[in-house]
């Protein structure tokens, strides 16, 4: 036997100033903006190419996206792909309501090629019939096995709830439609919407941002068409009312999922909106983790978050539960809401979430890919990098009465829409007990 002395967890560091290194920026006369940040941490260059693509059709766009490396008339995909791994490099690209992303990475030499890859995509992507055959098979049995996932069914019904016949409201598209995709639709859509106007195109690796500018405009410059991109609709207004109870036979366990307008991350009132869904539910030391998880033990992981899109901003707010108890469940989450919309935070809530986000905020821009990504996404709403020091400042400075106010006009449980997904045989009395229930075919 030993005896152990009790060591003192040591005291979190002090903060420190948040930096970032410079963004510099280059407009083309294509139309395309090219950003370019030195970050020196690995001999590595990461690559983000941002293409509004609001309101494209949902299944010609997912295939586009599954295909857009797949080839050209000169290149098949296996061509493309020895070139990319010439350099030790790669390209993906993924769609959403709006945009279509193209990310790559390449050592820092290999820049130059990558971007000539990247250009003879852009200017001459062939959608040969056979990888668009196995490629859309693919993507339809992905779809047909999400369709068999809680996870999926409820965000599918929720997006129906909160958006109606917004373009927002449907985001995977049937497998049917997929497998009805043909090469000839995705070279319209490729060559009616792959255009250089309203594109950024981010660049941030170890050499000067000169020569990464450089790179970028010699490779593009060429890039032609300028039709002018959509602007995004504005979503409808959530409307309350019954909760929508989406019927699921035989589920040992019930999908929650309620949703509320936030506000926008150019608004001013974001930073104490991203506090205050801290403190609700947004990270483990949150009030509804305590309560749901710990205390109750209704649900391993609820949560809550923002979702910022160019249309509009929902903070939605997530649980899995058994089905005996949805019902109490959902109260307390209820209930929760109640408390943030009313009940002031405590400094010690305030301190903790502060710190949280400002060191989330570091980590996210911590590495090249991180600080690509971020820069990217921002770009679509105008922003630049600089934008998260001003970001990091605001959050810095919210106050208790600054989050209390946000969090009585955004959390408050009567502004909420839900969604419960579950066997209806066991949870729709429950359910009716709390509140007014509508049924979803």
């Amino acid at each position: 036997m030993t005896t152990q002395t009790a060591r003192r967890v040591p005291d979190l560091a002090p903060s420190t100033e948040f930096t970032l290194p410079a963004c510099d920026e280059r407009k083309l006369d294509n139309g395309l903006t090219i950003l370019a940040i030195q970050r020196s941490s690995v001999p590595l260059v990461e690559v983000r190419l941002r293409i509004p693509f609001v309101d494209a059709p949902v299944a010609d766009s997912s295939v586009l996206a599954q295909t857009l490396l797949s080839g050209t008339a000169e290149k098949s995909i296996v061509d493309i792909a020895a070139e990319l791994q010439s350099v030790g490099g790669a390209l993906g690209a993924s769609v959403d309501p709006d945009r279509l992303l193209v990310s790559g990475n390449a050592l820092v030499d290999g820049l130059p090629r990558l971007l000539g890859t990247l250009s003879e995509v852009l200017h001459g992507a062939a959608y040969p019939t056979d990888q668009v055959t196995v490629e859309r098979e693919r993507l339809a049995d992905h779809i047909n096995v999400a369709r068999q996932q809680p996870g999926h069914l409820v965000q599918v019904a929720l997006l129906r709830r909160m958006y109606g016949t917004h373009p927002y409201s449907i985001q995977t598209p049937d497998p049917e439609e997929v497998g009805a995709v043909t090469p000839e639709q995705l070279l319209t859509l490729h060559g009616g919407r792959i255009h250089p106007s309203g594109a950024t195109l981010v660049i941030v690796g170890d050499l000067p941002t000169e020569r990464a500018l450089d790179f970028g405009e010699r490779a593009l410059a060429d890039w032609n068409g300028h039709t002018p991109p959509r602007e995004p609709e504005p979503v409808p207004p959530l409307r309350p009312g019954p909760v929508t109870l989406v019927d699921r036979p035989e589920s040992v366990q019930s999908s929650l999922r309620i949703a509320l307008t936030g506000v926008s991350r150019t608004h001013p009132d974001n930073a104490a909106q991203q506090l205050a869904n801290l403190i609700y539910g947004g990270y483990f030391s949150s009030r509804m983790v305590a309560n749901v998880r710990e205390n109750k033990g209704y649900s391993y992981s609820p949560r809550s978050g923002v979702d910022h899109a160019l249309a509009g901003t929902a903070v939605v707010i997530s649980a899995d539960v058994a089905t005996e108890v949805t019902a109490p469940a959902l109260w307390e989450m209820w209930y929760d809401l109640g408390r943030i919309a009313s009940t002031a935070p405590t400094q010690d809530e305030l301190d903790q979430a502060r710190r949280y986000a400002l060191g989330t905020l570091r980590l996210g821009t911590a590495t090249q890919s991180g600080l690509a990504s971020l820069t990217s996404s921002f770009a679509g709403w105008g922003l630049r990098p600089d934008w998260l020091l001003g970001h990091a400042n605001r959050l810095a400075t919210v106050s208790i009465e600054d989050v209390q106010r946000v969090a009585a006009e955004i959390f408050a449980p009567t502004k909420a829409i839900t969604v419960v997904l579950g066997d209806s045989t066991h949870v729709k009395a429950p359910l009716e007990a709390l509140t007014t229930v509508d049924g979803e075919e």
